[in-house]
Order: C-alpha cells, then structure tokens, then sequence
C-alpha cells in the first residue's frame, strides 16, 4: 500500500446494461483494487427535475461514483451510461468536475435563472452521489460551488453521509443568515457493525451524530433522512435514531424505501448475502411485500415508500415517533404532496444517498483515457492531490 489511492473491493461488477458483460474476480484476486479520478468535461452543472416524487426542482452533483461503496446505492446504474460497471467500478473509476463552480456561476448570471421564482430557487446538494465523499476533502469543489451561491444569494439544502460537512461549517452558517440553509444526515442504522458492511466507507455513526450536533448548535437547520430504509434489517431502528436526532438537533425527519433498480439489486443482494446470510431470505421478502412482490418498483408515487401493509406500518411508525418527539417528518412521498404547504416544502428540498470520512485515503488524478471524450486542451491536465 503506497502513494495511490487504494480501497478494498467488495463486489463484482454485475451484468452491463448496454453491452451484457460482466466481471468475475478470480479466487486469489488482490482484493484491493486501485482508485482512479478522471476529469469530468461536462458543460453544465445544474440538474434541473421534474420528477413528481422527487421534492427538489434543482441539483447540483460535483461528483460521478462513489469511494463510499454503499451496497444498495441506487446511483450505481448511472456509471453504466459511462461504459461502466455498477459494481466495483462505481467505487474505484470516480469523476469530478473541475469547473463546477464556474458553471454554476454561469447558470447564476443567466436570463434563464433570473426568470426562476425565488422559492423554488433552492439547490440541493447532491441527489446523486454524495457531495463530501473523500475526494471533496483535496479538491474542494463543493465548497467552491456553496461559496457562489452566497455570492449570488441562492438557498441550498445538503444531504450527505459525511463528516467532512463541518470543515464548511463557517460558510455554511453564514449561507443561512443570508439566504437559508439546511443539512440533512444521512443515518439509517444503529447497529455500527451493520452500517460498516453495508456503508464500508462512509463515516462512523458518532462522527455523524456530532457533525448534526455541531451544525445545530450553531443554528444551522438540520435533519435526518433514514435512507434507506430496509424492511427486516433497519426499520426496528426508527424510534432509536429518531430519538437521538431529536437529542442532537434535528427539527425534521424523512426516509426513502429500498430502491433496487438495474443492477443495483445484484450487488445489494450479494453483499446481504456474504454478510447477512441468516437475515437475507427474511429481507427480500419483506421487500417483495412492499414492492408488490417485486424487488423494485418504478412507479411514481410509490416508488420511494413502497406499498402495501408493510409499507403501512412502517410509515406509521415513523408517523407516531415523529409527532411524539416533535419532529417536523414523514416518507419522501408525503413531503412531494405537501409541496404547497411552506414548511414542508423547503424541509422537501432533499434526497438521498451516501459518504465517507477522508483521512485514511490519498487520491491522485489519473489523465483520462478513452472513458472521457478526447479534449486535449481541458483532459490532459493531472492534477497533484498530495
């Protein structure tokens, strides 16, 4: 282990989408594979959705792929659109945008954003993958994209499974006193070795339960996402992580059902499998229940929350303990139906998905090769992030 960036691999790539390949580590493979940054030569930055389910109209998302290798994030299909597998390379073949704020900016100054309506100016960051993975804490891109909108006054909501939020703690505060800010943590278990299997690269649950109380001490409004949530594996945890969410700060709440679309569901079910094996028949049904006897569903309006009376009753679980603890919350659905209502419109700014804490890697940007479109004058450049 060396000057690269190394992570350990935890699945195969599952079958391609596009081209029907797939990938098959033999036994004695080396089981840690090497991380690779390329530059990401995208011409815009800012994600605009129209989704009638998803409680956001904008996004930013600095970020393709994802180091923090969560088995059940549903983002992982979008690598494929990449030539890409699902699998490891979603964890290891990472991009970034270099220039997302100077993008931003660009959409900032535009006669297109002048025309938005100012309540639904509200960006979230991210809705894909997280945007303080590992990667943010050399590059700083996220924080460069959160210092222009201060500058041009423009509200955004965060959600992120990661610490590293609080190094933006100043500039985050100061957004809110002039705009309007909230930062949502992810936090879906309370079991540590669990949440360690399923989000092996993701910030420790105390690091995230101090990064909540740190923010709301100093007045930054923020939440919790229970995402996502695994019926059979996670729900009995509701009350618990309600309740220290409420002890840390947290003045809303919301979660997301287990979504597995394309071949996120190979590599969720393997990695339930090899470490879940007693739980993992119990999991799928329970899922099935929810998913009128699918694994997934893609259907608006119950694709976040499921259906049926699992589904049910862990929505009114999640009803009771947030009314008991005085929790402004609900399913990722109802805070869609709810968007005329202020309050929950703007707690609705959020999604979800996945981090980690940044210290125990180093990453160096590689020259793309033929992942990207071949333009010398903005690829050929290596960036140095020791």
């Amino acid at each position: 282990m060396t000057g690269e960036s190394f992570r350990r691999r935890f699945e195969n790539n599952p079958e391609h989408k596009f081209t029907g390949l797939s990938l098959d580590w033999e036994e004695d493979a080396e089981a840690w594979q090497q991380v690779k940054v390329y530059i990401d030569s995208s011409k815009s930055i800012l994600s605009e959705n129209d989704s009638p389910d998803i409680p956001f109209r904008y996004s930013v998302n600095p970020y393709r792929g994802c180091v923090h290798a969560c088995a059940y994030c549903y983002a992982r299909n979008t690598h494929e659109f990449l030539g890409l597998g699902a699998g490891t390379d979603f964890e290891t073949q990472i991009f970034v945008k270099q220039n997302a704020a100077e993008l931003l900016e660009q959409h900032f100054k535009s006669r297109k954003w002048n025309s938005v309506a100012a309540s639904d100016r509200w960006i979230a960051f991210s809705g894909i993958t997280d945007c303080y993975q590992p990667l943010e804490g050399k590059l700083g891109i996220t924080r460069a994209c959160l210092e222009k909108c201060l500058e041009y006054r423009v509200p955004v909501s965060i959600i992120t499974k990661s610490a590293l939020v609080l190094r933006d703690k100043e500039l985050l505060l100061e957004l809110h006193k002039a705009v309007g800010v909230k930062v949502t943590l992810s936090i879906a278990f309370m079991n540590a070795e669990m949440m360690k299997c399923l989000e092996p690269h993701a910030s420790s649950l105390p690091q995230r339960w101090k990064a909540m109380s740190e923010l709301s001490t100093i007045g930054i409004p923020t939440g919790i996402s229970l995402g996502p949530m695994i019926p059979g594996l996670n729900d009995s945890d509701i009350p618990a992580l309600l309740r220290l969410a409420k002890n840390c700060g947290a003045s809303y709440a919301f979660y997301v059902m287990l979504r597995l679309p394309g071949s996120v569901k190979a590599v969720f079910l393997e990695r339930l499998q090899k470490h879940f094996p007693q739980q993992c028949k119990k999991v799928e049904h329970f899922l099935r229940e929810t998913r009128g006897g699918e694994l997934n569903e893609a259907q608006f309006g119950s694709r976040m929350r499921g259906r049926g009376v699992r589904s049910d009753l862990i929505a009114s679980l999640f009803s009771i303990e947030c009314k008991r603890l005085g929790l402004l919350g609900g399913e990722a659905n109802s805070q869609v139906n709810s968007k005329d209502d202020s309050q929950a419109k703007n707690i609705g700014k959020h999604t979800g998905l996945d981090t980690l804490a940044t210290a125990e890697f180093k990453h160096k940007i590689y020259k793309p090769t033929s992942l990207l479109p071949q333009n010398k004058s903005s690829q050929s450049e290596q960036l140095s992030l020791f």
